[in-house]
C-alpha cells in the first residue's frame, strides 16, 4: 500500500505475484553479455533460492603506471619534511589536492625548459632524471585537476647529513635524497562502466528467479538483504557502484550510489602481503622454465589431466619468443615517440603556468562517453596525451630487456599484453603499425604467464590462494551458514504455525478465540534475529535495526521468502585465488580421496580459459529444497558458476554485434559456464567439508568497524517508514513490528 501511494508508476509494473519457480532456462538478455557454455536458473518446482554470493572483478581500466626516480633538489626535499613533519627519517605519502598541487609547482620549476641535443656534454642519467621529472610534471597536470583516487606519490629518505640548528644550539638530521614513487593509472575507463552496469542488468533479469521485475519486487518489499563490498581501490568502488546502478535500476550519478550502497574492506579484497613470499617463488621458478626452455621438468599430469604440469598453460617455444616481442615493442615504441615529439614541440611553446582547460571529474573516475572530438582530431582515447603514452610504452621497453645484462624480466609480460589491449581497443585510430602482431604475441606469453604467477603447479596454487582468499573464503562460509539457520528457522516456525491452525480447526469449543500461530509472530521475528546475530560479523554494523518484511502489512502472497545477496568486488589476484581453491581444493592432505568440487569439463574449460579478464566472476548460489526435511543435508544445494568476463580478443569482430561493440571500445562479456555437471548435486555440507580448512574461522574476524556511508540502501526510509505505521489507528493494538 506505501508502494501504490508513493511510487504508482512502479506498483503498477511490478506483478502481484511471483513466478518463483521455473523448470525453463533462463535466456540471457541483450547487450554485452554472451553466452557461455552452461545455463543457470534452472532448477527444481521444489527449490527456492536462498543465497546469492558473487566475487566479481573491476571492469575496463586504463593501464596502471609507476614512475620511480631518485630526488635530490632542494624544493622536493623541504616538500617531503612540510608534510612528514619535519621528521628526516620518515616517508610521506602526497594525495590530496594542495600537497598534489605543491609537488606540482615545484616541478615546474625544476623542469628543464629545453631538452639538450645529442652534442651536449650532458650525462645520461642527468637526461634520464630530467624526463622522469617531465613525466611526473605531465601526469600531475593531466585533467587540469587532481583527484587522489587515481594519483598518489610517496616520498621516502634514503641518505642524511648532519646540518647545525637554525638556532645554533647542536645540530640535526636532514635529508639529502629521497626516492619518490608516482603511481598513477588503472582509472575505469567508459568502457569499464558500461560493461558493469550492464553486468548488473543481466544478473537483475537472470540471476533470480522470477522475470523482469522479479528483483526489484523482492527488494522494494524488503525481502531482499542485499550488501556489496569492495577493495579500496577507485577502479574497483566505480565497478562496484555502476554494477549496483544496473542492478537495482538506479539513476543519477554514481558516486551517491558509491557512498550508501558500496562498503570498503581492503583487508578482505586487497593485497598480497600474506603470500608475497610463495609468489615470489613461483615467479622464480617461472623465469626459469621460460628462459631456460626447460618444460615441465616436475610432471604429475597426464593426457587427461595437463593442468598438473609445472607451467601448465605455456607455450612450448615461450623462449623463442621472448626476442620477438622486444624487438616489436621497440617498433611500436619509436611510433608513439615521434608523436610524443609533436605534441611536446606544441607544449614548449606554452607557459608553463599557463592554466589548462578543466574537464568533469568523471574522466578521472570512468567516463559514460567516448570522446569523439579527441579521437577525430587523432589524440588518444581518454585523457591521457602522447606524452603519457610514450613514456608508458618506453618503460615497458626498458623494463622488458635489460641490454646491459642481456636478462629479460618475464613479470613485465603481463603489462606489455595489458598495453596492447588497451590501444587496440581504445587507441585503434591511431594506427601504430605492428601493435597487432605484437599483441598476438604477448597474449601467447601471458595466457602462460599470469595464471602461472599464481602458483607453478596445482599445490602452490592451492597454496597461494589459500593465503589470498583466507578472509573471503571466511566470509563466504559465513553468508552460507546464516543463510541456512535462518531458513530453517522460519521453516521450522511456519511448521510449528501450520500445525496449531489445524488444532484450531478441530476444537469447535474455541471459535471464539484468536488463531494461536498468530501469537507466534513475534517468535518468529526473535529467531530471525538471532540466526542474524549468530555468525555474520557485518550483520552488527553500527548496531542498526534490520527491517524486515512484517506479514500483517505485507501485499505479497510470499512474505516469508528472503533472499540474501553478497556482492564483493574485488582485483585480479582474488578472482584467481579463489578459482585455484575451488579447483584444488581436493589436493589438501586432510581431503584425500575426495573428489574435486569442480567436474572434470569443467576443469577442462578452465585450463582452456587462460585469462579471468575485466569483469569476471564467480557465482555461489545456495538454494532450499522445501520437500526435503530440515535434517536432510540435502536440503540445501551449491550450484558454482563462473564467467571468463571480457575475455575477446580486440582483434575478432566474427559478427556485426562484436563490431559494433569494438566502435564503441568495448568489449562483450561472456556468460556463465557450469562448474558441475548437470543433475550433480552439491550439498552445503560438502562445500563447507573441501573448504572449511583454507578459510579464515569465523572467530577470528576482527569487529565490525561503522561504515563510512550508509548500511543499505532503505536503512533510512526503512526508520521513516515504521513511524508512519505506528502512528495508523490500525496499528494500535498490534504487536510491535521493530525486530533485529
Amino acid at each position: 500500500m506505501f508502494l501504490d501511494a508513493k511510487a504508482p508508476h512502479l506498483s503498477s509494473a511490478i506483478p502481484p505475484t511471483l513466478p518463483w519457480k521455473v523448470n525453463e532456462p533462463v535466456q540471457l538478455s541483450e547487450g554485452l553479455t554472451r553466452q557461455g557454455s552452461g545455463l543457470i536458473g534452472t532448477f527444481g518446482q521444489s527449490e527456492e533460492l536462498r543465497c546469492v554470493i558473487v566475487v566479481i572483478r573491476h571492469g575496463d581500466r586504463t593501464p596502471k603506471q609507476k614512475v620511480k626516480l631518485k630526488v635530490t633538489e632542494e624544493k622536493l626535499l623541504n616538500l617531503m619534511l612540510k608534510y612528514n613533519g619535519g621528521r628526516p627519517r620518515s616517508e610521506t605519502k602526497l594525495k590530496t589536492a594542495v600537497q598534489l598541487q605543491d609537488l606540482l609547482d615545484a616541478t615546474r620549476i625544476l623542469v628543464p625548459r629545453h631538452r639538450p641535443g645529442h652534442g651536449s656534454d650532458s650525462e645520461a642519467e642527468d637526461l634520464e632524471h630530467a624526463e622522469k621529472l617531465r613525466q611526473v610534471k605531465a601526469v600531475l597536470e593531466e585533467g587540469g585537476h587532481f583527484s587522489g583516487i587515481y594519483r598518489k606519490v610517496q616520498l621516502k629518505p634514503l641518505k642524511w647529513v648532519k646540518v647545525p640548528k637554525s638556532n645554533g644550539e647542536g645540530e640535526e638530521e636532514r635529508p639529502v635524497e629521497a626516492l619518490m614513487v608516482l603511481k598513477y593509472g588503472g582509472v575505469l575507463t567508459h568502457a569499464g562502466r558500461k560493461q558493469a552496469e550492464e553486468l548488473g542488468r543481466y544478473f537483475r533479469n537472470n540471476m533470480y528467479p522470477g522475470e523482469g521485475t522479479g528483483l526489484l519486487r523482492l527488494h522494494s518489499t524488503y525481502r531482499h538483504d542485499l550488501k556489496i563490498y569492495s577493495s579500496d581501490e577507485g577502479r574497483v568502488q566505480m565497478s562496484a557502484a555502476a554494477f549496483a546502478k544496473g542492478l537495482l535500476d538506479l539513476e543519477g550519478q554514481l558516486t551517491p550510489i558509491l557512498v550508501s550502497l558500496v562498503s570498503k574492506d581492503s583487508s578482505m579484497l586487497d593485497g598480497l602481503d600474506n603470500a608475497s613470499t610463495e609468489m615470489e617463488e613461483a615467479k622464480a621458478r617461472l623465469n626459469e622454465v621460460i628462459t631456460s626452455g626447460a618444460r615441465k621438468i616436475h610432471s604429475n599430469g597426464t593426457s587427461k589431466c595437463p593442468w598438473m604440469t609445472d607451467g601448465a598453460g605455456l607455450p612450448s617455444n615461450a623462449s623463442e619468443l621472448l626476442p620477438k616481442l622486444v624487438t616489436l615493442t621497440k617498433k611500436v615504441t619509436e611510433q608513439v615517440r615521434l608523436l610524443a615529439m609533436d605534441e611536446d614541440e606544441t607544449l614548449m611553446e606554452a607557459s608553463p603556468y599557463d592554466v589548462i582547460p578543466q574537464y568533469d571529474q568523471a574522466k578521472a573516475l570512468g567516463k559514460t562517453n567516448i570522446d569523439i572530438d579527441r579521437i577525430a582530431s587523432g589524440l588518444p582515447c581518454g585523457s591521457e596525451g602522447f606524452l603519457l603514452m610514450y613514456a608508458r610504452w618506453r618503460k615497458l621497453e626498458r623494463d622488458l630487456y635489460n641490454e646491459r645484462k642481456g636478462r629479460f624480466d618475464i613479470t613485465q609480460i603481463p603489462d606489455v599484453y595489458d598495453s596492447c589491449k588497451y590501444d587496440l581497443l581504445h587507441n585503434a585510430h591511431l594506427n601504430l603499425e605492428g601493435l597487432d602482431e605484437l599483441f598476438k604475441v604477448a597474449q601467447l606469453l601471458a595466457d602462460g604467464v599470469i595464471p602461472n604467477e599464481y602458483g607453478i603447479n596445482p599445490k602452490q596454487k592451492l597454496k597461494i590462494g589459500s593465503k589470498i582468499a583466507r578472509r573471503l573464503l571466511g566470509k563466504i562460509l559465513i553468508d552460507l551458514r546464516n543463510t541456512r539457520e535462518e531458513a530453517l528457522n522460519v521453516a521450522e516456525l511456519k511448521s510449528n504455525q501450520d500445525k496449531c491452525f489445524k488444532s484450531t480447526k478441530t476444537e469447535k469449543d474455541d471459535k471464539d478465540s484468536p488463531p494461536k500461530f498468530f501469537i507466534n509472530a513475534d517468535d518468529t521475528r526473535r529467531s530471525s534475529s538471532t540466526s542474524e546475530i549468530s555468525m555474520d560479523p557485518d550483520d552488527d554494523d553500527d548496531k542498526e535495526t534490520k527491517y524486515r518484511l512484517d506479514p500483517k502489512y505485507a501485499n505479497v502472497k510470499t512474505p516469508e521468502r528472503h533472499v540474501r545477496t553478497r556482492l564483493y568486488f574485488t582485483s585480479e589476484s582474488h578472482i584467481h585465488s579463489l578459482m585455484n581453491v575451488l579447483r584444488y581444493c581436493n589436493l589438501d592432505e586432510s581431503l584425500q580421496g575426495e573428489d574435486s568440487l569442480i567436474c572434470q569439463s569443467a576443469l577442462e574449460r578452465l585450463y582452456k580459459t587462460k585469462e579471468l579478464d575485466y569483469m569476471s566472476y564467480i557465482v555461489i548460489r545456495l538454494f532450499e529444497n522445501t520437500e526435503v526435511v530440515l535434517e536432510d543435508p540435502k536440503r540445501f544445494r551449491i550450484e558454482l558458476t563462473f564467467s571468463r568476463g571480457a575475455d575477446l580478443s580486440p582483434l575478432e569482430m566474427n559478427d556485426s554485434k562484436a563490431a559494433s561493440l569494438h566502435q564503441e571500445h568495448t568489449l562483450p562479456i561472456m556468460g556463465p559456464e557450469r562448474l558441475q555437471e548437470p543433475g550433480s548435486y552439491l550439498t552445503l555440507e560438502k562445500m563447507e567439508k573441501m573448504i572449511r580448512s583454507f578459510a579464515m574461522p569465523a572467530e577470528d574476524f576482527p569487529p565490525p568497524s561503522v561504515p563510512a556511508g550508509f548500511s543499505g540502501y532503505f536503512s533510512k526510509s526503512a526508520s521513516v517508514l515504521e513511524r508512519l505505521v505506528n502512528l495508523w489507528p490500525f496499528h494500535k493494538n498490534a504487536a510491535p513490528t521493530n525486530g533485529k
